[in-house]
């Protein structure tokens, strides 16, 4: 039987965020955000961004493609390094406090190697969007592997599929995913044993342990790209501090997809949008009630 959604109601749990006059950036947790393949740099870039802007102590960008791993005169903070075979096969060697992949990914062979060495390191939250949810849809070997991942270590990893990448999952049509939200995010968490939002008009969130959720903000200026990416790097900057500020994977996913929303709708109700509201923009709005809720 499909459970009944319960209003996600999780900005209260923003207050664990507020910094101790001591802090450092080490207290505010380092973050690998890795894709931008050629073509597709502005997708982990939105996601940096908003890693960055939430709070991230580091931000680290592995990029794929050449042409754009160099430094970000609009944003130098944003240390962008070129991904390749020596790069990905050393990543549990940056000891970040938080992985995610998939912004901008592609399908190529270090796309699929960026993957596999993602899911292979243990224990540390890791958010899995757009090509690399793709690549565990066409691939038995990498769902075992996300699988064994979950069962090994519970609660650590967080999965976001529009509905396009969650009927890649299931393998029927994003009109099934749309006609049945709530059986699909049901069966989606049964599949991966991860969290898993799946977005679209009233987002929802569910896991193995948690039931399901339902944001209620957001509007349609939402439906633009890099607008999934921007929550990539949201959950992920909100993970990182999360670690040293005793807030779960869960909990920080909430509060993402929430502070998301209620960013977009604060824009609409200024007159910015909904048509052409921008990734970007909601990347601001999103700071500045971040800071407001602590």
């Amino acid at each position: 039987m499909t459970q009944t959604p319960t209003q996600l109601n999780a900005l209260s749990l923003a207050v664990h965020l507020k910094r101790d006059p001591a802090e450092h950036k080490g207290d505010a947790g380092k973050v690998v955000l890795i894709g931008g393949a050629p073509g597709m740099a502005g997708a982990l870039l939105l996601a940096g961004n908003a890693c960055m802007h939430l709070g991230a102590g580091w931000t680290i960008l592995e990029m794929l493609d050449p042409s754009s791993a160099h430094a970000c005169m609009d944003h130098p903070e944003l240390m962008i390094r070129l991904a390749n075979m020596e790069v990905v096969n050393g990543l549990e060697h940056i000891k970040s406090d938080v992985i995610a992949i998939g912004p901008g990914l592609g399908n190529s062979t270090l796309a699929l190697t960026s993957l596999e060495k993602a899911l292979s390191i243990p224990k540390i939250p890791l958010v899995i969007d757009a090509d690399a949810i793709n690549q565990i849809a066409s691939s038995k070997e990498l769902l075992k592997t996300l699988q064994g991942r979950n069962q090994q270590f519970p609660g650590q990893t967080v999965l976001t599929p529009h509905p396009g990448e969650a009927a890649q999952l299931l393998k029927c049509s994003g009109a099934e995913i749309q006609s049945d939200r709530l059986g699909s995010i049901e069966k989606l968490v049964e599949l991966t044993g991860s969290i898993v939002v799946l977005k679209g008009q009233h987002t929802l969130l569910s896991s193995p342990v948690n039931p399901i959720t339902v944001c209620q903000e957001g509007n349609p200026g939402m439906g633009t790209g890099g607008m999934g990416d921007v929550l990539t790097g949201s959950i992920a900057a909100i993970a990182a501090q999360g670690v040293k500020h005793h807030l779960s994977l869960w909990e920080s996913t909430e509060i993402a997809v929430q502070l998301h929303a209620l960013a977009a709708d604060s824009l609409v109700s200024k007159g910015v949008g909904p048509i052409g509201l921008t990734p970007s923009e909601t990347i601001l709005e999103m700071r500045s009630l971040l800071n407001k809720l602590l």
